[in-house]
């Protein structure tokens, strides 16, 4: 039987793999409907920073109770995914919002986006899958569901 190609990634590792990469992608209930979006972002530590403009991500993001984060990278012999749980925050204080003007936040399209938003971070996993070739059908025992 061949090594398991699915490995946990350690919390730090998965923070640390947050801190390198820039853009990822958020995801919220508001009512019954589920929002996805992606975002260029900043993390430091257990704190992902993001800018966006007035409308429905600002908006869905502010009042979901939990928002979920996740970033993936696919190479040629191996591929992970990093997921964290938190909750959003607007920033609105002027020393908060200065400090994330700082930050190294760079928009995707030039479109103005004047409101800083933080997630705190309440629980981070990750997964790397190594890459390699499929298993032939043959070696793999049939389930049959109707035992």
């Amino acid at each position: 039987m061949a090594e398991n190609p699915v490995h946990e990634i350690s919390e730090a590792e998965c923070l640390k793999l947050l801190s390198v990469f820039e853009f990822g992608r958020i995801a919220f209930r508001v009512g019954d409907r589920l929002e996805v979006f992606p975002i260029n972002y900043h993390a430091d530590g257990r704190e992902i920073t993001f800018r966006t403009a007035p409308g429905t991500k600002l908006a869905g993001v502010l009042l979901a109770d939990d928002v979920v984060f996740e970033i993936d990278n696919i190479g040629v012999r191996e591929a992970w995914s990093v997921v964290a749980h938190g909750r959003a925050r607007r920033l609105e204080t002027s020393s908060e919002t200065e400090a994330a003007a700082a930050l190294p936040i760079y928009p995707l399209i030039p479109t103005v986006k004047r409101e800083f938003v933080r997630i705190d971070l309440t629980s981070v996993s990750g997964r790397r899958f190594h890459r390699w070739a499929e298993p032939l059908a043959d070696s793999e025992p049939v389930v049959d569901s109707t035992d």
